[in-house]
């Protein structure tokens, strides 16, 4: 099967149970600080499953694109990826266990005609203060799963929260048991240094997760207990391309139709064989880092120093390291793979002539590395004593491979003991993961960076403050992302020309005479071609629901958004503009407070 056509069945199984297509988010979160990308398909509908009502109703589906930087040094094995699909459907206090997963089981073995022989399901065991899963366990049974195939796991593995642990939870913090269920490939032998005997979470290769049904079941109280929901919540989440490998038995994942055709560039112009293990994962991470690039790209996003940029800048030098171990020359291959990767998803993702844009972002990163790579060069010849640390600062700073820098080291006759800089480096690495997971732990937590009065205060000052960019600039303005915080708020946005520091002192006045005209801020909810037909602003990439909520800022501003915002502009206060920088090309960024 490929993925086009279990898109199709995917949409049709749903839209037969009365669910509305939410349209998938950009890659790049609008107004959500604690996270670079979007890393799953719940994460926008957090709102709605903590009891806000969403404007489609609720039951819901979609296909969500989403990027896990956390999973950069992951993506070599036969399964990770750092760009991939997630398959969700949500149910806002409808259904609950009972249709969930029995609907999940008829979409597996009727609809997609994956073996039930195959399929291994897991349960939450329960804790002391939280009973088991004992009505998911029961209702697989009832469903014909035997009992040989029901795994029950503790809360590492079948619990969620925002928060992680149940004791982690702050007080009212929902969360609940979550029910998984695995595919077996039968022809990948156990590897016994993951443990004497093989299970559905188990790391040898042998079983996939294909889907997750969240039970959004329990509220903590005050006292530590936890309660029933009064209103409770489906969430599930299953990878596009591990039920593809799925469909196709496939235990790799790189030979899908989703990424086999880049394999094949990368052979051709390698002339070396994908089977052969020693070029296998320099393979992989070529083919998924240059199609996470190719996303980014058409989010809008160029290679920089910061942030999603950062993270881009990465993927490109990761996978170029990769193509000169390979002996490829970087440019020859980059059009042919960013020609195939457009053609794969067109036109779910791309238009027919978006690879010209896709390789000349890419290929200008590549003309820069080789720059950067010289640099390296330099400064490693110029350092009296290498450590571990240096080569890991080289490597963070410049994108300059470990491996490159100790061959370089021997080739000049420098005498190193490779073992401890290879510990040292392991070392400063480890440091680094700690604190990328660290930061990227808060990423469903959706929405602003919190709910704070001041957080929401620069909320609706973002839209006074895209409304004013207009009414200065013109028409051709357009909002490419918000960042707000407690301490500040942070707006992008392209302009065909560039804005004067006139102009944007002319935008704050008009923020300011909207504030003190205590304008009422009022919400609607209406169809989606009523609030274009009305002039109401939106945010370019993203796609938007049949029926959508608009925000009017009494005779000033409409515009698309989910929320939270003040009553009365006169909430706001005083707002600043105190610094406006160019972030790219025809690119801006104002920050206010």
């Amino acid at each position: 099967m490929t993925h086009v056509q279990l898109r199709e069945k995917f949409t049709k199984f749903w839209k037969q149970r009365d669910h509305k297509e939410v349209p998938p988010i950009p890659l790049v979160p609008q107004n959500d600080p604690t996270t670079l990308f979007t890393g799953s398909g719940m994460q926008p509908l957090v709102p709605y499953l903590l009891g806000e009502p969403h404007p489609q109703g609720k039951r819901l589906y979609n296909i969500q694109p989403c990027f896990r930087s956390q999973d950069i040094e992951e993506v070599g094995d036969n399964r990770h990826t750092t760009f991939f699909e997630m398959m969700g459907n949500w149910s806002l206090g409808d259904y609950f266990k009972k249709e969930q997963l029995a609907w999940f089981w008829e979409f597996l073995t009727e609809v997609i005609k994956l073996p039930k022989e195959k399929l291994y399901v897991s349960v939450f065991a329960g804790t002391k203060d939280l009973p088991a899963d004992e009505e998911s366990l029961q209702i697989w049974k009832k469903i014909g799963i035997p009992e040989s195939h029901i795994f029950k796991y503790g809360v590492e593995n079948n619990w969620w929260s925002r928060a992680g642990a149940p004791e982690n939870m702050p007080i009212g913090e929902p969360g609940g048991p979550d029910s998984e269920v695995f595919f077996e490939f039968t022809q990948v032998p156990h590897n016994l240094k993951y443990g004497k005997t093989c299970h559905p979470n188990c790391d040898c290769g042998r079983f996939l997760e294909v889907g997750n049904s969240v039970f959004m079941q329990y509220k903590k109280e005050s006292d530590g207990t936890f309660q029933e929901l009064s209103a409770k919540n489906v969430d599930f989440g299953g990878g596009l391309e591990r039920t593809l490998a799925a469909l196709n038995n496939e235990p790799d994942v790189f030979k899908i139709d989703l990424f086999n055709k880049i394999i094949k560039v990368i052979e051709k112009y390698s002339k070396k064989s994908y089977s052969n293990d020693i070029y296998k994962l320099k393979m992989r991470v070529i083919t998924d880092h240059l199609k996470g690039a190719c996303f980014m790209a058409q989010a809008g996003i160029e290679p920089s120093n910061k942030e999603q940029g950062y993270i881009m800048r990465r993927l490109i030098r990761r996978a170029m390291v990769k193509m000169m171990e390979l002996d490829i020359v970087p440019l020859k291959i980059v059009e042919p793979i960013c020609t195939i990767i457009v053609n794969t998803y067109y036109p779910v993702y791309f238009k027919q002539n978006d690879f010209i844009k896709l390789t000349t972002i890419i290929g200008e990163e590549i003309d820069s590395f080789e720059l950067t790579v010289g640099k390296g060069v330099k400064i490693l010849q110029n350092q009296p004593l290498i450590n571990g640390k240096i080569l890991f600062d080289l490597k963070q700073s410049y994108g300059f491979p470990f491996e490159l820098a100790v061959e370089l080291l021997k080739q000049w006759g420098k005498s190193i003991n490779k073992l401890k800089i290879k510990q040292e480096f392991d070392t400063e690495f480890k440091k680094h993961k700690n604190l990328s997971r660290t930061s990227s732990a808060g990423m469903f937590k959706g929405g602003l960076a919190d709910h704070s009065a001041q957080t929401i205060k620069y909320h609706t000052a973002t839209h006074l403050l895209h409304q004013a960019l207009f009414d200065v600039l013109g028409d051709s303005i357009k909002q490419e992302g918000s960042h707000i915080t407690g301490e500040r708020l942070r707006f992008d946005f392209y302009s065909s020309i560039k804005p004067s520091y006139e102009q944007i002192k002319k935008a704050e006045l008009i923020i300011d005479k909207k504030v003190k005209e205590s304008l009422p801020v009022t919400l609607k909810i209406i169809p989606r071609e009523e609030a274009y037909n009305i002039g109401a602003r939106s945010f370019f990439r993203e796609k938007y629901p049949e029926t959508v909520k608009v925000y009017f800022i009494e005779g000033y501003s409409k515009e698309f958004c989910a929320g939270p915002h003040v009553k009365n502009t006169a909430e706001i206060g005083k707002i600043k503009i105190y610094k406006f920088e160019k972030i790219g090309s025809n690119l801006y960024r104002i920050y206010a407070k």
